[in-house]
C-alpha cells in the first residue's frame, strides 16, 4: 500500500518549528550552539542537528501523513548516506511514536550530540 503524498501545510510547519524550538530551549539550554533544525521538502521533514563550529548533521527523515501524531520515521544511515525506513534496531528506536517529540528524543539517542 502506498501512502498518498501529503504536502506539509504552512500551519503544520509552524507547529513543527514550535515543538523543535521548545525542545532546543529545554534540552540544550546550557549548550546554545547545539540545536535541531527542520528542513521541509514536499511531504518530508528532514531533522538535522547543528553542533559545535556550525556542523550540520542529518538525523532522520519524517514523512507527513496528514496527522501530527502519525509521522513515518526513517533514521539516517551514514553507511548508506541516506535514510532507512526499515531499520528499527538502533539506540533510541523506542522513542519513535509518530510524533515530532519522539523523533527528537530518538535522534539524541541514536546520534548523541557533541557537547
Amino acid at each position: 500500500m502506498t501512502l498518498k503524498k501529503q504536502l506539509i501545510p504552512e500551519s503544520v510547519k509552524q507547529e513543527v518549528n514550535k515543538i523543535i524550538d521548545h525542545y532546543n530551549l529545554t534540552v540544550y539550554r546550557k549548550y546554545k550552539y547545539i540545536k535541531f533544525i527542520a528542513e521541509f521538502r514536499n511531504n518530508f521533514l528532514y531533522l538535522k542537528r547543528k553542533e559545535f563550529e556550525g556542523v550540520i548533521s542529518p538525523i532522520a527523515r519524517l514523512t507527513y501523513t496528514g496527522r501530527m501524531d502519525k509521522w513515518k520515521f526513517a533514521i539516517y544511515k551514514w553507511t548508506l548516506d541516506g535514510y532507512d525506513p526499515d531499520d528499527w534496531f538502533f539506540p533510541g528506536c523506542e522513542f519513535v511514536d509518530g510524533t515530532i517529540m519522539g523523533a527528537l528524543k530518538c535522534g539524541d539517542e541514536a546520534y548523541p550530540p557533541e557537547y
